[in-house]
């Protein structure tokens, strides 16, 4: 298999047709999607990959699907992307990661992401990477803090409906270091 770059246990490559199925697996496990508005469906997890793949030809990254690399299983994605709202920290790079389930607990979250921030910083040459989730989101607060991020603030994510239990967002960023 051909990878943009590896860690040492994950494999980052671009998107292909095989990806749906363990994607859309993924997207519509209640627990790995707790802190979205909603599960997806198949189709809605076709759209989602067909805008990754299309950033990906734009800019030359994106939420990569992760191999792991002893089985070569697609666990998740994992990378960086160009928000699509409006916000004060707005334009910007943000890393982000959706893994399944069977894979929590063994550091992967955290690897892939210090893995994809290298490559943002060396090989993309980007100088600040953001990143943000629901102030709920405990255990993806600690991998942005493993991977050397600090909380730089809090906003309402102005995706999610006024009042919903998920709009308020704490928000990490990283520079790289010259």
């Amino acid at each position: 298999m051909e990878y943009l770059f590896k860690t040492q246990r994950l494999g980052f490559r671009p998107w292909r047709e095989t990806d749906l199925e363990p994607l859309a697996a993924l997207n519509a496990d209640p627990a790995a999607m707790e802190y979205f508005p909603s599960t997806l469906t198949r189709d809605e997890t076709a759209a989602m990959i067909a805008r990754f793949s299309a950033h990906f030809e734009e800019y030359g990254y994106c939420f990569f699907p992760v191999d792991l690399l002893e089985t070569g299983e697609c666990i998740g994605f994992i990378g960086i992307s160009n928000p699509r709202f409006e916000s004060y920290f707005t334009p910007c790079v943000e890393i982000g990661w959706r893994l399944s389930r069977s894979v929590w607990g063994k550091g992967l979250a955290t690897e892939g992401a210090l893995g994809c921030l290298e490559y943002a910083f060396s090989s993309l040459d980007i100088p600040r990477i953001y990143s943000f989730t629901s102030i709920h989101n405990h255990r993806s607060q600690r991998v942005m803090i493993k991977a050397g991020m600090e909380q730089i603030g809090e906003f309402d994510h102005p995706s999610i409906s006024e009042g919903h239990w998920l709009q308020r967002h704490v928000l990490y960023s990283l520079e790289r270091k010259p």
